[in-house]
């Protein structure tokens, strides 16, 4: 973005100060923080206001921070006690239906854009494969969606953030010029355990840590400084060590949450914060790329895929894992509608497009479309979804 340090003070101030005016008004609407982020910044490229370049060394490191503090916070919100009760639907989501769901996208895409190679697909695939509990706050919230469907499709997405990443790294690196699938594979498997042992080595120091602090431990104005500090380190340690930092700040997160026997919540709070104001940066940025990336491809095409992300899929692949459950047959096709797409699809998008790959503009712009499609579909749905759901499971009738 070619623009001064105060202009750029000035629009990320406004933006910030707007979507945050209109938080309320949106509520329960299908408007969002995401959904207005990415409209103001396709509009304001598009009128020529500021222009984004997706090479620029800035954007990438925004992104990338972004990324770190939204798999860190994802790590810190998986609570053990909801996995213990809810681990078979939650790992067969993940097992299963996270499998299907990307094989299914790549098959797709190869038959409707044929200039993409496998390893080009499967990376879409791997792209599209994680869902967003942020965009359906509603459902995973109401108390009209029973508590195993919420706290199921809540933990799958926690998760699943994480899980995608090695599968979007891998086909990254087999989709660029050169990229030799054995040679990577290895390399990959040895950077995320690497990464993995420094999450895990530095999340437990850090939650262990915590209630043995001198001078009676830390202040609540510095707990999510703490948190964050850890996160920012694991990244930073593993990436110096030629280890995968992004799993390594999603481990610490994981590792922390479960050193604790109750998460501080200045913890959560500040890095719910923290995240936010660069998800709400980066979706303007998203917005912006869009609108420089020009969608210069035909339309059916990019329709029929993204249809069939969110119609076929999702739904087909979680219909399948959670066969011979037990779970009612609303419930599973409740699950089987929420997986939206959100910030890690978008985050992994925009790695794509500043990658090497040769077909990562048309990769960005059919995830960009799936993506904004979601989160539309999926926003003007949770509210009437809750309500259904309360109707099949009589919840609708509780006190």
């Amino acid at each position: 973005m070619d623009i001064s340090f105060a202009q750029a003070l000035l629009l990320f101030g406004g933006l910030l100060a707007v979507v945050a005016a209109l938080s309320g008004l949106m509520k329960g609407t299908v408007l969002s923080a995401s959904v207005l982020s990415v409209a103001l910044g396709i509009a304001l490229a598009a009128t020529g206001v500021v222009h984004v370049d997706a090479k620029d060394p800035a954007i990438i490191e925004l992104i990338e921070l972004a990324l770190v503090l939204t798999l860190f916070s994802d790590g810190m919100f998986v609570e053990r006690e909801l996995l213990a009760r809810h681990w078979s639907p939650v790992a067969r989501a993940l097992a299963i239906a996270m499998p299907i769901t990307l094989a299914l996208l790549a098959l797709a895409a190869k038959v409707l854009f044929p200039e993409l190679s496998w390893a080009e697909a499967f990376l879409l695939g791997a792209v599209l494969s994680a869902t967003d509990p942020v965009v359906t706050s509603a459902v995973v919230t109401s108390k009209l969606v029973p508590e195993s469907v919420r706290h199921t499709l809540n933990l799958e997405s926690g998760l699943n953030d994480g899980l995608a990443l090695p599968f979007v790294l891998f086909f990254l690196v087999l989709a660029s010029p050169g990229g030799d699938a054995a040679t990577e594979a290895a390399k990959l498997v040895g950077q995320a355990a690497v990464g993995a042992l420094i999450g895990v080595a530095l999340g437990t120091l850090g939650g262990r840590l915590h209630p043995r602090l001198p001078g009676g431990g830390l202040t609540s104005r510095y707990e999510g400084i703490y948190a964050i500090g850890f996160a920012l380190f694991a990244f930073g340690l593993a990436e110096v060590t030629w280890a995968n930092g992004l799993i390594a700040a999603f481990v610490c997160g994981i590792a922390m949450a479960a050193s604790e026997r109750q998460v501080p919540e200045g913890f959560v709070e500040f890095a719910e914060s923290t995240s936010a104001i660069l998800q709400v940066i980066t979706f303007f940025v998203f917005g912006g790329l869009i609108v420089a990336t020009g969608f210069h491809h035909s339309i059916p095409p990019l329709i029929l895929f993204v249809v069939f992300a969110l119609l076929v899929a999702r739904p087909v692949a979680v219909m399948l894992s959670l066969l011979r459950t037990g779970i009612p047959r609303s419930e599973k096709l409740f699950m089987a509608w929420f997986g939206p797409k959100g910030v890690a699809s978008m985050l992994f998008a925009l790695f794509v497009l500043k990658s090497e790959v040769d077909d990562g503009g048309l990769i960005f712009d059919i995830a960009s479309l799936a993506i904004i499609a979601s989160i539309v579909a999926h926003g003007l749905t949770d509210t009437v979804g809750a309500r259904w759901m309360a109707r099949r499971t009589g919840l609708d009738r509780a006190d």
